[in-house]
């Protein structure tokens, strides 16, 4: 009937929406990356532009594959008219609605990973908003391990996460939060690859663990390594502006330093370093839960 080739072609025209909606989306990644390269402040977020980009591959190809899978079901759904078949040309047409809300929901979790990208390239501190700290730990760490696999193909360690589920949402400016919390993670699996190159120990394991919990009136984030640990005359300077243990080129010697300020001046709270050399190194983050 004419009714439902009208709808067929409303479905065909939603699928070629949902195509230019994600060619937009790969067009705003690849701007967003440009503006990350060039912020100073974040230039430990090097590293991640290749976990991002795996990130937001799985989105992008769900919204391919959807699309693809509903192009065949209006084909299919057309055959159907043909023959007359109007009952299952509906059947075949709530298939395909279903499909577009699939598209839908991955285009719209493609677009928050190019939308926190643009929040963190930023040069501004930022507003509080309540945050759900463990879903940002938790992206972190993945995005930091896929960024450093991405990097470099010989990379191998472990990392597992324990996050207290009862943690309530804090007050924090997420974009500055999540630059120290990835700086911490990046610096963590760092120290275990040094020391998986360097040990001669064949049972060594790298692993990086990222936990949170309540603490009194505190959330407490810790960032731990088994990797090289920290030598005792140099750890008192490790929060020092432009003090760093990487090789040339490897670090601007900033991240630390900026860490610091933003969980001491921006937030109110404490960073905490406990380390042992050829043991590991362990970061505590506290932030206090009631203060604006």
């Amino acid at each position: 009937s004419q009714y439902l080739k009208n709808e067929n072609r409303i479905l065909e025209e939603r699928v070629n929406e949902r195509t230019t909606e994600l060619k937009k989306t790969i067009e705003e990644l690849e701007n967003t990356q440009s503006q990350l390269i060039h912020s100073e402040k974040m230039a430990s977020l090097g590293e991640l532009t290749a976990g991002i980009a795996h990130e937001i591959q799985n989105p992008m190809n769900f919204i391919t594959n959807f699309s693809e899978v509903s192009i065949e079901l209006i084909d299919e759904m057309c055959e159907e008219l043909d023959k007359g078949d109007i009952d299952e040309a509906k059947i075949i047409s709530k298939d395909v609605s279903q499909n577009l809300d699939k598209i839908t929901h991955h285009g719209k979790r493609a677009s928050s990973i190019v939308k926190g990208m643009l929040e963190h390239s930023r040069n501004t501190s930022g507003q509080k908003e309540l945050t759900d700290i463990n879903l940002l730990a938790d992206e972190y760490l993945r995005l930091s391990y896929h960024g450093l696999r991405a990097k470099n193909k010989s990379f191998n360690a472990d990392f597992k996460t324990d996050l207290d589920e009862s943690l309530p949402k804090i007050e924090v400016v997420p974009q500055d939060l999540g630059r120290v919390v990835l700086n911490l993670i990046n610096n963590a699996f760092y120290a275990c690859t040094e020391r998986s190159r360097s040990t001669s120990d064949k049972d060594y394991k790298p692993l990086v663990t990222v936990s949170t919990k309540k603490f009194k009136d505190q959330v407490l984030i810790t960032v731990k390594d088994n990797g090289t640990g920290i030598p005792g005359d140099i750890k008192e300077k490790i929060f020092q502006p432009f003090f760093t243990t990487k090789p040339t080129g490897k670090g601007t010697g900033l991240g630390l330093s900026l860490a610091y300020d933003i969980i001491t001046q921006g937030h109110g709270g404490a960073l905490e370093l406990k380390t042992e050399q050829d043991k590991g190194t362990e970061f505590s983050i506290y932030i206090p839960i009631n203060k604006s």
